[in-house]
């Protein structure tokens, strides 16, 4: 007799079972922090694909804000309540992970034509290294093209109120990095 997960072609992952066809997408990023323009990419490919892993790079040559439990502990505080999202760490090749997850793509974000440039190297890059992994590129909502991490970081340090960018997790770890003046 076979077991339910068997019988549908079903794998267990996380807290839930996926189809061996279900369709993941890997997002990586520094996340250093995360803001509300990763959020709505990230809500808007859960409407495209049944497992999103949102995954914290492992970059020897950033120097991160915040440390990468940090990190993740405040990606899994802002995604917490999500469905089908799993946040993870790598190290290394973008398109290794995706394949030991068996991703069907990588998710990456586009603010401005100016990040089209680079994205689309690495998005050849990356192909070249597995064709068997896609790109998909998404920008967010109008009001978020203007965002990006460093912003935060720089307003944060100067004590603007970053509220209206981030989730209030990341607001309260920003005010711990950067008390009050």
């Amino acid at each position: 007799m076979l077991r339910f997960a068997e019988k549908f072609n079903f794998r267990e992952t996380g807290n839930f079972a996926l189809s061996t066809n279900s369709k993941i997408i890997i997002y990586p990023g520094t996340f250093d922090p995360v803001t509300y323009g990763h959020i709505d990419i990230i809500n808007r490919a859960g409407e495209l694909f049944d497992k999103i892993i949102v995954t914290v790079a492992i970059n020897p040559s950033k120097n991160p804000l915040f440390s990468l439990e940090e990190r993740l502990n405040l990606l899994q505080e802002s995604l917490s309540g999500m469905p089908n999202i799993e946040v993870t760490e790598f190290e290394g090749l973008v398109v290794d992970f995706a394949k030991s997850y068996n991703a069907k793509a990588i998710l990456r974000g586009l603010r401005a034509v100016s990040d089209f440039e680079y994205e689309f190297q690495m998005a050849l890059m990356n192909h070249k290294l597995n064709s068997n992994v896609r790109t998909l590129f998404m920008m967010p909502n109008e009001k978020y093209t203007y965002l990006n991490s460093s912003i935060i970081r720089n307003l944060a340090q100067f004590n603007a109120d970053v509220s209206e960018f981030v989730p209030s997790c990341v607001q309260s770890a920003l005010l711990r990095k950067f008390p009050l003046k």
